[in-house]
């Protein structure tokens, strides 16, 4: 079955979205013509910045896991705020909130990260209930930020298959596309929805080579991703800012990635 979204532009997409940070991804995808988005796994505040001023030119979005930083301040949140505007990017912070509505509302809000002051994304396990979309959109819808919920997951063995991810689309309808605005997913897991519903579905695990690692995490080509899965961002971490050669060879390699995403992208309006 072939989903009506696929068959549109990116670009075109954005009006059907009343949600801004949906509607900024995809105009800039649009825009940049990248559908990358580099997952920025470091340790050191100085390295997470380096990366990102890399790969910046080749990326729809940044993916960070801001609690991994040994050394944070919110100088580096500031900076990562600074670069998404002159570089035209969107972040995406990639906390996987699950736990009750009030606890992720101050988890969202507070503390040291403050995360909904910087990240125009987030996203958030369906596990606990409704309660978690209501808790986090108290924080975020204010300030215009968007949801994901993870429907599936790309390591072996893990439970978010089923039941359990119709259950997340389901969550995700019944919350509105205002806040949440899509999925992390392996594919269109909402292609029993009517025709002119838009999620976004972004996936992780995606390589050009590798098939997966020591620790579980499985790789799918762009190709496979983009092409054959219908999703529309394709997260990419190691593959690209692990290559050896510096600045000049990380960002040859965001490009590989981002000409290869573009191109399933363009056969995919093609073919419909």
């Amino acid at each position: 079955m072939v989903h009506p979204t696929t068959t549109k532009r990116y670009g075109a997409r954005a009006a059907a979205h009343t949600n801004p940070t949906a509607r900024r991804l995809l105009e800039t995808m649009e825009r940049k013509k990248t559908n990358l988005c580099v997952s920025v796994d470091v340790t050191k505040a100085a390295d997470v910045l380096e990366v990102v001023r890399r790969v910046a030119p080749a990326v729809c979005m940044v993916k960070t896991h801001i609690d991994i930083i040994e050394d944070f301040t919110p100088a580096l949140t500031a900076e990562l705020a600074r670069l998404a505007e002159e570089h035209d990017f969107v972040i995406f912070e990639d906390r996987k909130f699950a736990d009750i509505g009030n606890t992720v509302s101050l988890q969202y809000s507070s503390g040291v990260h403050r995360i909904a002051e910087w990240s125009h994304m987030t996203n958030a396990h369906p596990l606990p209930g409704p309660g978690i979309i209501t808790g986090l959109g108290v924080v975020g819808k204010p300030l215009g930020r968007a949801l994901l919920l993870l429907a599936e997951m790309s390591s072996a063995g893990n439970l978010a298959t089923g039941e359990y991810t119709r259950t997340a689309v389901r969550m995700a309808r019944e919350a509105g596309r205002d806040w949440v605005v899509g999925f992390i997913a392996m594919g269109r897991v909402d292609e029993d929805g009517p025709a002119d519903e838009d999620f976004l579905v972004l996936t992780p695990g995606v390589g050009l080579v590798a098939k997966g690692d020591k620790l579980g995490q499985q790789y799918r080509t762009p190709r496979e991703v983009v092409y054959d899965s219908g999703c529309d961002v394709i997260i990419v971490g190691r593959g690209i800012y692990g290559v050896q050669g510096g600045a000049e060879a990380v960002l040859a390699e965001a490009e590989r990635y981002r000409a290869e995403g573009w191109k399933a992208y363009e056969e995919r309006l093609n073919r419909a």
